[in-house]
């Protein structure tokens, strides 16, 4: 029994002094192995990334850089990268031809002196030259002092978000700074696509007849040639045939006029007939062929030939096989759909701006793709001075280059633009992250790491939105793959080494 007394007690004694050594040991449970200095630069073509082992003088550190290209995001592959440490009027360089993995470039560096410096990284790519600069490096004397700076300079965040160079190499991603650009006032509304006049036929009946459509059919959306037969209104069978009769007038009296003409013609060679009864009879067959030329052209003996006038599409069939048209009646629409319309109805507030709108920008409804009225070919063609009792809305109206997938008939979101010299931070609309009703955006705080943060927005043309609140003009934001940055926060991927290879 005393036994088991004197084991609990000395069992108890040494957890105490386990306890209070777990305590008064500042380094416990950290390993200074996974200590980084992190260093970022940019130039205009590259953004420099990298990770080294604190620098201390005479022992190598191990300096792995990531190098991106700006103007796509994508890691930098076959290219001749050179890394030099300078302190003072001394240096170390190491020039490496191959990278480590697709972006990342691995080095080691000896220290030679102690003190603050630069790192510089000189980038051959083809015959391309590139220098990047990161100032502020330091040497320090002892390991165990480098170590100690390195954690108290990394970069700290209680709302960190890890999302590797690696994660972001593979996906549609970019950061940039926000714009300070003139930002006018915004009318935003809905308007609609149609097509304007003359790039759409509406082909009539020019006599009464019954429809005939061809065999192969004539449907709604059929690319159609200039002259190609769309149907017919046949006129033949019926009680009331005066169409018939008229053809086949027509042509009875074309070709009597042509065999008059022609016999006219074999005697006033020879002088039997005088020289104008020859002019006479020529006159009356050129009469009678275009009279029946005409006819042909558009009708036979049984009615009217539907042939399109332009090339194009068929927009709308109005009539269906077999049904019964009186002249005059509309048959089929074919569209070009070259040209469109841009028409909208705006709020009377909206009147004393209109004769300011500087531009637009155009978002369609059914696949949420945006163009501005300057790459549409577009511009302001009218817009209304007064209202009606009819509708006390003011239009509007554009006329745009179909250069995007717009359907007329259907509905747009259109964002005019106005006049202004007030500037306004913006960013674009692809950077914002919106959560029941607030909005964030993903602030950078080094290549590797990121914080959501909350911003109070303005007005939006559809590709960009006015910040009023949350963000300065010096601090980089992620404005392409935002959403897989907050992806990467709800997969709790915090660890910022994730997906490195060292």
């Amino acid at each position: 029994m005393r036994t088991n007394v004197f084991l609990l007690l000395l069992g108890f004694i040494l957890l105490l002094v386990s306890c209070k050594n777990q305590v008064h040991d500042p380094h416990a449970g950290h390993n200074h192995d996974e200590v980084k200095v992190q260093l970022v630069g940019y130039n205009e073509s590259f953004e420099l990334f990298a990770e080294a082992d604190p620098f201390s003088e005479g022992k190598v550190s191990t300096v792995l850089v990531h190098l991106t290209h700006l103007s796509t995001f994508k890691p930098l592959q076959n290219a001749k990268v050179t890394v030099s440490l300078i302190v003072g009027s001394k240096g170390i360089r190491q020039t490496v031809e191959r990278y480590k993995q697709p972006g990342i470039f691995s080095f080691a560096l000896k220290p030679e002196a102690v003190g603050k410096g630069k790192i510089v990284v000189d980038i051959e790519e083809g015959t391309s030259k590139s220098r990047i600069e990161v100032a502020g490096v330091e040497v320090y004397s002892d390991d165990h002092d480098a170590i100690h700076a390195a954690e108290h300079t990394a970069p700290q965040s209680s709302f960190a978000i890890s999302f590797t160079k690696e994660q972001s190499w593979k996906v549609d991603f970019a950061t940039d700074f926000p714009n300070v650009e003139p930002f006018g006032r915004v009318i935003k509304t809905l308007a609609q696509v149609q097509p304007t006049q003359g790039d759409e036929a509406l082909i009539t009946a020019k006599t009464s007849g019954i429809v005939t459509i061809p065999s192969e059919g004539l449907l709604q959306g059929k690319s159609v040639a200039v002259g190609e037969l769309l149907l017919s209104v046949l006129g033949s069978g019926m009680g009331d045939n005066s169409w018939n009769v008229r053809f086949a007038e027509a042509r009875n009296n074309f070709e009597k006029a042509k065999a008059d003409y022609e016999r006219i013609k074999t005697l006033a060679t020879d002088k039997i007939v005088p020289e104008r009864e020859l002019l006479a009879t020529k006159t009356d067959y050129e009469n009678a062929k275009a009279l029946f030329d005409n006819m042909n052209d558009n009708f036979n003996a049984k009615g009217q030939r539907i042939i399109s006038p332009i090339k194009g599409f068929v927009k709308q069939v109005l009539v269906q096989n077999g049904q019964f048209v009186e002249a005059g009646e509309p048959l089929v629409a074919v569209s070009q759909n070259k040209n469109l319309l841009i028409t909208a109805d705006l709020q009377q507030k909206y009147l004393p701006v209109l004769g300011s709108i500087s531009g637009a920008n155009i978002r369609t409804t059914y696949n949420n793709n945006a163009y501005s009225l300057k790459e549409l070919n577009g511009r302001v063609v009218s817009y209304g001075k007064s209202v009606n009792l009819d509708n006390f809305l003011v239009p509007i109206s554009l006329q745009i280059d179909n250069r995007g997938d717009f359907i007329p008939g259907s509905f747009v979101e259109l964002y005019l633009k106005t006049l202004t010299n007030t500037k306004a931070i913006t960013l674009p609309n692809a950077a914002l992250l919106e959560e029941q009703g607030n909005y964030f955006v993903m602030v950078q705080i080094t290549p590797e790491l990121f914080e959501k943060r909350e911003v109070k927005i303005g007005a939006t043309d559809g590709f960009k939105t006015e910040i009023i609140k949350g963000i300065s003009t010096s601090e980089r934001i992620v404005t392409k793959g935002a959403i897989l940055v907050k992806l990467a926060q709800a997969s709790a991927a915090l660890d910022p080494h994730s997906g490195h290879v060292h």
